[in-house]
This record gives C-alpha cells, sequence and structure tokens, in this order.
C-alpha cells in the first residue's frame, strides 16, 4: 500500500518518530503519526459483553435449531457468553466469541 503526501504529492515513507512509527515526506516536512487501534475498541470495548446470551448447561433441540453446551477449557465451568461477529470476508462463517460464565475466571476465547 503506498500513501501520498497530501501537500507535494510524493510517496511517504514510514519512519521512527518519538513516540510512535509515522508517514513522512522526503521532500516537504509533511508528517503524519501512526496509532494503532486496540482490538477491543473494534469488537465494542467492554461494553460489548453487556448484551450478550449464554450457553446452556446441556445439549438443547427445537423445531428451529439445536445448541451445544461449551464449556469453558480453562475451568471447565458448562456455561459462556457468547457473540458472534463477521470478521472475515462475506462468503466465510462468523467468528463466534465466548467469555466463561464464572465470574472468578472470565476467560475469553474464541470458535
Amino acid at each position: 500500500m503506498l500513501l501520498f503526501c497530501p501537500t507535494c504529492g510524493n510517496v511517504l515513507i514510514v519512519e521512527e518518530g518519538q513516540r510512535c512509527f509515522r508517514f513522512a515526506c522526503n521532500t516537504c516536512p509533511y508528517v503524519h503519526n501512526i496509532t494503532r487501534k486496540e482490538v477491543d475498541d473494534v469488537l465494542g470495548g467492554s461494553a460489548a459483553w453487556e448484551n450478550v446470551d449464554s450457553t446452556p448447561g446441556k445439549t438443547v433441540y427445537n423445531t428451529f435449531s439445536f445448541f451445544f453446551k461449551e464449556p469453558c477449557p480453562k475451568c471447565e465451568h458448562p456455561r459462556a457468553y457468547f457473540m458472534q461477529i463477521q470478521t472475515r470476508s462475506a462468503d466465510e462463517p462468523m467468528t463466534t466469541f465466548y467469555k466463561c460464565c464464572n465470574p472468578q475466571c472470565g476467560h475469553r476465547w474464541r470458535d
């Protein structure tokens, strides 16, 4: 990916600044700091887990679908909160994120 200077139109290079990496122009004094975005910001941060469902403690069958229990891989608690997010292209399945229902554990994993 090439980025161009909005001032003079030359290709920007990446250099290490005092606090972070930055895009800089070799021709003019243009500089733009590069900041990293945290993963939790992309996934909704701490508020993302406020309105989630939880997996049942046993296998449940109904006329529309069936669900399997999802035990925590860390503490073996039989239930977990879950949410699904489309993290890849549209023709790929959604990614399921889990969080252990045990308040002392709170382990997070994905399927």
